[in-house]
């Protein structure tokens, strides 16, 4: 007897598991789409733009800088002190033209620089901003075995929609 309640255990079980496995199974058909509107959202989009302008730019030209008026001068003053100094002044009269040149030739050199302006094109990128409409997805209303549903979808399903199809029993 023992081994008819275990085999009759055994048949009911493997009953059991097959029941709930059909219960579970689900299967796939296609439905009839009715209407698709499109889902749309307003999207702030940056784009970036490259903005240009005309500058007008002052260059100065420094003349001081260059060193050939200062020498210039100091021979001038150094060769005037040698003919206007005489006997032991003579050394301090070189010395004195060629300090006094040379000064002289720097002055000229700086109010000799002078300035220029050109015309320069400038120019820096910009982020602009503007809204534009992204579609978001899909409202889809279907109809299956009479019955009208709606979903949401990534994408424009065509005529037909694929739908799971499952059967559950009522108890």
């Amino acid at each position: 007897m023992k081994r008819i309640a275990k085999f009759g255990l055994s048949v009911i079980t493997g009953i059991t598991l097959a029941t709930s496995v059909t219960v579970n199974a689900a299967d796939y058909d296609y439905a009839k789409v009715v209407s698709v509107t499109p889902i749309v959202k307003i999207v702030r989009v940056s784009t970036p733009e490259k903005e240009c302008w005309t500058e007008r730019v002052v260059h100065y030209n420094r003349a001081d800088d260059n060193v050939g008026g200062m020498i210039l001068g100091g021979i001038i003053g150094g060769a005037l002190g040698n003919r206007i100094g005489k006997g032991n002044g003579r050394k301090a009269a070189i010395a004195a033209g060629t300090l006094i040149g040379a000064s002289i030739g720097r002055s000229h050199n700086r109010s000799a620089g002078h300035s220029y302006s050109t015309n320069e094109q400038r120019c820096k990128v910009v982020n602009v901003y503007h809204e534009e409409e992204r579609i978001d997805g899909y409202r889809v209303n279907y109809k299956y075995k009479g019955h009208v549903y709606n979903t949401r979808t990534r994408r424009e399903p065509g005529n037909r929609i694929k739908v799971k199809v499952s059967v559950t029993p009522v108890l």
